[in-house]
């Protein structure tokens, strides 16, 4: 067996501590593991012509994440926090709105997971004034290349201010339908089932056809929606029906033969 100056193996061979039984030493096992491995003091021994890094601090990773705008490891409470504020401010500025998407369905129970944004109402004619509220609050507001939205960032999180909701406008009428329901404490207007399933199941298209990710929002709120009302709304467009159909042969809701 070949050692080096340290005493310690080179990688070549195997990793011991030339002891009379031949048992690697614990301490040399760690320091050569994986014969590259680096350690919390420093490079592995006895791999020659390596540098191997540091194991980097948790702070300055934390540290980084947060430059780059990233979410903290908790997604689902960092866009609850956000959804929290945008709606304090709202409340407080006058806007009407109606919490929509992903966070709504949360707010109705739906055992959903929260990892992207969340989705907020507002009146078109409203959206200027929505901005200068928010940038005054010191949250970033800018317009997207799509012209039926404003986006901001709290706190890492995406929000998107919708006025075109699923190529339907948002109007008065909608957001008064809002029911008041607890988001993570605090009460905020929220899309009623039969509003928040139209708007999802009239973004499907042939790009975008996502049933696995509406199927258990419909399973939660199937005997608070107004099927009827919606199969009417969506009558001429194809994914829709189609997502109904599946509803009916998972006995999600009645079909329509058993309705007549």
């Amino acid at each position: 067996m070949v050692f080096s100056l340290s005493g310690y193996p080179r990688c070549a061979g195997s990793c011991t501590d030339g002891s009379e039984d031949g048992a690697p030493a614990m301490e040399d096992m760690v320091a050569a593991r994986g014969c590259g491995g680096a350690t919390s003091s420093g490079p592995a021994a006895g791999c020659e012509g390596e540098t191997q890094p540091t194991t980097p601090s948790p702070t300055g990773t934390r540290q980084r994440d947060l430059n780059r705008g990233a979410l903290p490891p908790d997604r689902t409470q960092a866009i609850l926090e956000a959804t929290k504020q945008l709606a304090a401010l709202l409340k407080a500025g006058g806007h009407p709105f109606a919490l929509a998407g992903s966070v709504a369905a949360y707010a109705h129970g739906a055992a959903v997971s929260l990892q992207h944004d969340a989705d907020f109402c507002v009146l078109r004619e409203d959206a200027d004034a929505v901005a200068v509220t928010l940038r005054e609050a010191g949250i970033d507001v800018h317009a997207p290349a799509e012209d039926w939205l404003v986006k901001a960032r709290c706190g890492g999180v995406e929000i998107d201010l919708i006025f075109d909701l699923s190529h339907l406008p948002v109007d008065r009428e909608l957001l008064d339908r809002a029911e008041t329901l607890p988001v993570d404490s605090v009460r905020m207007p929220v899309l009623t089932p039969t509003d928040l399933l139209g708007s999802l199941v009239a973004a499907f298209s042939e790009h975008h056809c996502d049933f696995a990710a509406v199927l258990p929002i419909a399973r939660t709120l199937r005997e608070r929606v107004d099927w009827d009302r919606l199969r009417l709304e969506h009558r001429d467009a194809p994914m829709p029906a189609a997502f109904f159909f599946l509803l009916e042969r998972l006995d999600v809701i009645e079909s329509q033969e058993a309705c007549r």
